[in-house]
């Protein structure tokens, strides 16, 4: 099986040193931080042509989403069914994910994408075309949608890891910073078409609108150049793979203590639909437009933090356990905001730690992992960041409905800064490192450092 260069096997938020597991995300306490053009993974071909796609394929991703929400809602009148919808598009990454991140190790991803978006593609022109006909039922709906869900268990993981292969280990993580960033922008631009359309044309054509908009992604992976493409080599057919990856990650303490970390933020953390709509309407006693705002300035913020990451030449765990120090504290902060303008304000630095953390998370874990293993551990890493805010979400309902939103929005956050706190120092431990405090260039510096070194900051501050 074959390796990258310069792994990352010690699981510290600043170490390095391995050379055999996989391209390396942490750096040593003397090297510097690398900074690189914004749109830097843009002058490659291939990636340029799956970032266009995925702009317009995006947009109508988002498109029908609200259209999908709002056609349950006009069928049943019941927001429990809309809730079903949405966990029937979740509930295969739960069941299926790990398998589908063992199919993608074994095949290609230019062809299993062509696959994949295809059926992805050809669902939403189906529900369009019952919709348009006036023959749409509510389980015509569901069924939809979990044939959504099963072409994301293949899909999501197999786009995560072909970012790799479009750009190579250098530019990855500038890579992934703007395809969050492009969702991010998507974010902003589908509701709002998906709005004009619902109440100009009706939900069936926001449905045909985003299977025509697969076009552009399938157009985008055919015209690309396989000779281009950094070649990664594929797991063989074998029995026991699936356990193979799991103990993969096990023997990683780098990647299982990131894992734990977006789980813990995930389920308890990213639950907004739940806090910001009963803040909107429970605390401030506003209406629907202030929930959109609150929503709309938390995507302008995840915008922002996505592309100040693609700016960071290198994703380092210690960054990943201090954003998400800070989001948990930045949550619990908005928790006690007594009035709805500070609330409102906050919403863009929690978006931009948000979208740190997501990004950082994301991109530490490919760059330290096998190419012959990506696959399968991003599908543990999709199955526990997607599958987290629907097993979350009753708990902390839960928690708003008895308590108040202010205590099950406070809960949310210190719980993403105690799991963040807990594992910063799980890692520094493992990776034989202490906490530094002293001046550096007459400013105060903290950070961790290998316990030999100690000893030398000290007399060199």
């Amino acid at each position: 099986m074959s390796t990258g260069p310069g792994a990352a096997s010690v699981p510290a938020p600043e170490s390095d040193d391995d050379p055999h597991d996989g391209p390396s995300t942490a750096v040593t306490a003397d090297t510097p931080r690398r900074r690189t053009s914004m749109f830097a993974s843009l002058r490659v071909r291939n990636y340029r042509l799956f970032f266009m796609g995925q702009v317009v394929s995006n947009i109508g991703t988002w498109m029908q989403r609200i259209a999908q929400d709002w056609l349950v809602l006009s069928l049943t009148g019941s927001s429990a069914a809309v809730g079903i919808t949405t966990a029937l598009q979740f509930l295969p990454m739960l069941l299926f994910g790990l398998y589908g991140g063992v199919l993608v190790d074994r095949l290609r991803k230019r062809p299993t994408l062509l696959v994949t978006q295809s059926s992805m593609a050809v669902t939403a022109l189906a529900l369009a075309a019952l919709t348009l006909t006036g023959h749409i039922q509510i389980w015509h709906v569901y069924v939809a949608a979990f044939a959504m869900g099963l072409a994301t268990v293949v899909d999501n993981p197999a786009r995560q890891s072909f970012v790799s292969e479009l750009v190579g280990p250098g530019q990855l993580q500038n890579a992934v910073s703007l395809n969050s960033a492009n969702f991010q922008s998507a974010r902003l631009v589908g509701p709002a078409v998906a709005g004009l359309l619902i109440t100009g044309v009706g939900t069936g054509w926001a449905f045909f609108l985003n299977g025509v908009s697969f076009v552009a992604p399938l157009t985008g992976l055919l015209l690309m150049r396989a000779r281009e493409l950094h070649v990664v080599e594929r797991a063989p057919r074998g029995k026991g793979q699936l356990r193979e990856g799991l103990r993969y990650v096990a023997g990683r303490p780098e990647l299982i203590w990131t894992i734990v970390l977006i789980g813990f933020i995930g389920t308890f953390g990213f639950n907004f639909p739940v806090f910001l709509s009963a803040f909107a309407d429970d605390i401030f006693d506003a209406g629907a437009g202030t929930y959109s705002l609150f929503n709309t300035l938390m995507a302008v913020g995840s915008l922002a933090g996505a592309l100040l990451a693609a700016r960071r030449g290198t994703a380092r765990l210690r960054l990943l356990i201090v954003a998400a120090l800070a989001f948990g504290l930045l949550e619990t902060v908005a928790a006690v905001a007594p009035e709805l303008w500070l609330f409102a304000l906050l919403m863009v630095p929690i978006g931009v730690f948000s979208m740190t953390v997501n990004v950082t998370a994301n991109t530490s874990i490919q760059m330290s992992t096998d190419p012959a293993m990506r696959g399968r551990v991003m599908a543990l890493y999709m199955m526990v960041f997607l599958g987290g805010s629907p097993v979350g979400a009753p708990i902390v309902g839960w928690v708003t409905d008895a308590y108040g939103a202010r205590v099950g929005f406070a809960a949310g956050g210190i719980i993403a800064a105690t799991a963040a706190a807990v594992i910063g120092l799980v890692l520094a431990r493992l990776g034989d490192l202490r906490l530094s405090v002293g001046w550096h260039r007459g400013h105060p510096q903290v950070r961790f450092v290998p316990r030999e070194r100690r000893e030398e900051l000290a007399a060199a501050a």
